[in-house]
């Protein structure tokens, strides 16, 4: 962070000073200039203006502890439902080539999230649905740009999951092929789960979402993540099996998110195919079919948005019904912490980024590894934000030398 800037040269013994001082520093500016100050009571006027000025700066970065550090800045657009990039002007900081700073290393584009998808943007807060506005996004590692060749290999060395679809995981449906219980037993959320073995270390997991979307942002997910960080895919991703049999190359187990109603809707929508609480069961089984065909290789499903369908008991019954019979685990980021069903169930303990900037996101990071120490497990999920991803490579790196273990999100899931 840049360090704030000093005011001794704003005090008032400096800026009180006779008019014949201030017109002896002020020679260049010209004989009308020196004409005006020659006149009673400009120049305390002007060291008066300059004096407030000075006071309000100091207030500024007094009350915004992140006013002194560099950022980008996002013009979302908003109104209508077309999706549109966003459009980042870099503020108090020149950008750096794409080789060397880490936010352009994911790019300033990267928050175009649904540029190919016929879904609403994602806010900051992680809603979806029309934005107007601007976001600042405050640079990574104390303003410095992170250099993400510098803190890991551009590329993680791959440690691949077997390829999807495995036999008798699935079967045809409407929209593509849907996850069954297989007759020996075997299920997806056991099957396609990465392995993991605890070594009695506390446990912490992280879940990406938002993938799928942009092409950098999730390439950068795929390939500089541990393979023990589960990626999360939202179902409207052009090209959605091709990301996830990317993932399992790489080594990630795989998540579909599922769109459901939140309270705020139809105001905020989740875009097409969003569970709806008075929804009749058969209507609802489609869009759950329609998200489940999407792609195969996902261990189970997580949430987006869906702070009224989480909290509606015959809507969740339905819902958690089929991912039993299907074989799925559930995994939701927090809001249905106490409610149990599917094949197996997680809650995460933490939304990493629910303030987008560096600082804010290192702290909740922080509170995972203290839940984990004190219950011997935690989770934390956030979204695939430039500045999430830069902060969490980073993270990762250090939980061993802290007596963490990183692990997969399935390995915190139970019955």
């Amino acid at each position: 962070m840049f360090a704030k800037q000093k005011l001794s040269a704003l005090s008032s013994s400096s800026l009180f000073r006779q008019p014949t001082s201030l017109v002896a520093r002020l020679k260049g500016l010209g004989p009308v200039a020196l004409e005006a100050l020659k006149k009673p009571y400009t120049a305390p006027l002007l060291a008066m203006g300059l004096f407030i000025g000075g006071g309000a700066l100091f207030l500024n970065l007094a009350s915004d502890p992140g006013a002194g550090s560099p950022s980008v800045r996002i013009s979302m657009g908003g109104g209508d439902h077309a999706p549109k990039a966003a459009t980042v002007t870099p503020t108090d900081q020149p950008v750096a080539d794409d080789t060397t700073s880490g936010l352009q290393a994911f790019t300033l584009d990267s928050l175009g999230l649904f540029k190919d998808a016929s879904a609403d943007q994602f806010n900051a807060s992680g809603e979806a649905g029309p934005v107007d506005g601007t976001a600042v996004i405050t640079l990574p590692n104390d303003g410095a740009p992170i250099d993400v060749a510098a803190s890991g290999p551009t590329k993680l060395p791959a440690r691949p999951l077997t390829p999807a679809p495995i036999a008798g995981l699935s079967q045809n449906g409407p929209n593509g092929p849907l996850p069954i219980i297989a007759t020996d037993g075997r299920v997806a959320a056991a099957t396609y789960a990465r392995p993991f073995k605890s070594n009695g270390k506390p446990m912490v997991a992280l879940i990406v979402g938002g993938l799928g979307l942009n092409p950098t942002t999730t390439r950068a997910a795929i390939e500089q993540l541990p393979a023990e960080v589960t990626l999360s895919f939202v179902p409207y991703a052009e090209g959605l099996q091709g990301w996830i049999d990317a993932a399992r190359a790489q080594g990630h187990e795989v998540l579909i998110e599922v769109p459901m109603e939140p309270t705020n809707y139809p105001d905020v929508d989740p875009g097409p195919q969003t569970l709806l609480i008075n929804q009749r069961p058969d209507d609802m089984q489609a869009r759950l079919n329609w998200v489940l065909g999407r792609a195969v290789g996902y261990f189970g499903v997580m949430n987006y948005q869906g702070s009224a369908f989480l909290r509606d008991k015959p809507a969740m019954n339905g819902f958690l019904g089929t991912m039993k019979t299907r074989g799925l685990s559930f995994i939701d980021d927090g809001q249905a912490r106490d409610q149990g069903g599917a094949w197996n169930r997680a809650s995460a303990d933490r939304v990493i980024d629910a303030q987008i900037n560096a600082q804010s996101i290192t702290a909740q990071l922080s509170g995972v590894e203290s839940a984990a120490r004190s219950k011997g497990q935690a989770l934390g999920t956030g979204f695939a934000y430039p500045v999430t991803l830069a902060v969490a490579i980073k993270w990762t790196q250090g939980l061993e030398a802290k007596g963490l273990q990183l692990a997969p999100a399935s390995a915190l899931a139970h019955k």
